[in-house]
């Protein structure tokens, strides 16, 4: 079998601007911004499709998810806007490639659908998390929950913890940050032999910095798409990585021993904030939208934009336009509305029984849209 592999993220020191075919690009010179509007009829096109037998199928949702997956093909659109390109940094000048339409991904020989046998996301956290055990472990069911509500219909279950010495991989100081690192590919190799027969996938997650070879600065992550593996770190979302002052940082200059896996004892993690809560839910259900086969958007604003940095990544919306939210109904089957509704539930049920109370509000604004959304899918005028 074919692996097909995926290098998430990478950053880069020169980009080269490369028009995207059938789009417009409006150059606002006054921001210095690029506004990639692409024509309604051809976003419908990837919407519904050109063959017979996916139009009908289209055909199948009701009413008023119809008229909320078409909403988002109208200029001026309230819930789906174009994507608008800040810099020749970001992820499309970077990455040209053919836009992934509603049809290619149907017909993607490599894609994953879940099935009876295996339709479980596994979650696999490597070293520590938070500022104590009982926070560690409520960040990561709540990331649980947001998974489970977000790809409505499958199970999210959480492995037992795993430290990093477990899993026998490579590690290195990062010279431009000075922190500690762990090799991505080798990761991927540990969890190959932890995944379960019922896995649709399994993800590793981890707020320790990430490298895939010798010659790389770092990654967010590295996938494989046809062992349905992935593995993330969270490390760089702590706004003070990039800092002089960041705890992760290595005080003093230590000579490193592979196999020695005590300086990851007490190793810093960041606190876990709304902030860090709400890039940590869209880049988990980013990765795992990538195991199920849907490339980088390039359609309208998305979940699954690529980014090169993370201000991009923060300008991403947590949610799919149509034309992915297509791509991933037709591989789960759930109903729009009741995705929405378990992600609503998710951002309200704020009131945590145990000791710490979910942060929630950086999703404020995501709430607002669901609402929206909800009204045009209950049939209510907005």
């Amino acid at each position: 079998m074919v692996s097909v592999s995926i290098v998430f993220h990478l950053l880069f020191s020169a980009f080269s601007l490369k028009r995207i075919q059938s789009s417009t690009y409006i150059l606002e010179h006054a921001l210095k911004m690029q506004v990639i509007e692409h024509p309604v009829e051809r976003l419908r096109t990837a919407l519904l499709s050109t063959r017979k037998d996916l139009i009908e199928t289209y055909q199948h949702f009701s009413r008023p998810e119809k008229t909320l997956l078409e909403e988002g093909l109208l200029p001026g659109s309230s819930l789906f806007s174009p994507i608008t390109i800040h810099s020749d940094s970001d992820w499309i000048p970077a990455h040209p490639e053919d836009p992934q339409d509603f049809q290619s991904f149907y017909v993607n020989p490599y894609r994953r659908s879940p099935s009876s046998g295996c339709n479980t996301i596994y979650i696999q956290t490597i070293g520590s998390f938070g500022e104590g055990a009982v926070v560690a472990e409520q960040y990561v069911e709540w990331l649980k929950d947001y998974c489970q509500a977000f790809y409505y219909g499958l199970v999210v279950k959480l492995l037992p913890p795993v430290t990093v010495a477990s899993t026998a991989c490579s590690f290195r100081i990062n010279d431009n940050t000075h922190n500690l690192q762990l090799h991505a590919g080798e990761l991927l190799n540990f969890l190959k032999k932890r995944k379960p027969r019922d896995a649709f996938c399994i993800v590793g997650i981890t707020m320790i910095d990430l490298y895939p070879r010798d010659s790389w600065n770092f990654v967010f992550g590295q996938a494989s798409l046809t062992e349905g593996m992935g593995v993330f770190s969270f490390a760089r979302y702590d706004d003070h990585f990039y800092h002089r002052s960041y705890a992760g940082r290595l005080k003093k200059k230590i000579k490193l021993k592979q196999g020695d896996y005590s300086v990851f004892e007490n190793y810093y993690t960041p606190p876990i904030t709304s902030i860090l809560l709400l890039r940590s839910c869209k880049t988990l259900t980013h990765e795992i939208g990538h195991i199920f086969g849907v490339k980088h958007c390039q359609w309208l604003n998305c979940v699954m934009q690529g980014s090169n940095h993370l201000e991009e990544s923060d300008r991403r919306p947590l949610d799919l336009c149509p034309i992915c939210l297509r791509k991933l109904q037709s591989a789960i089957g759930f109903k729009i509305a009741d995705r929405y509704k378990a992600l609503l539930c998710w951002i309200e049920d704020g009131a945590d029984t145990r000791q710490h109370s979910k942060p929630t509000q950086a999703f404020q604004e995501y709430k607002d849209w669901l609402y929206k959304c909800l009204r045009i899918l209950e049939g209510e005028k907005s």
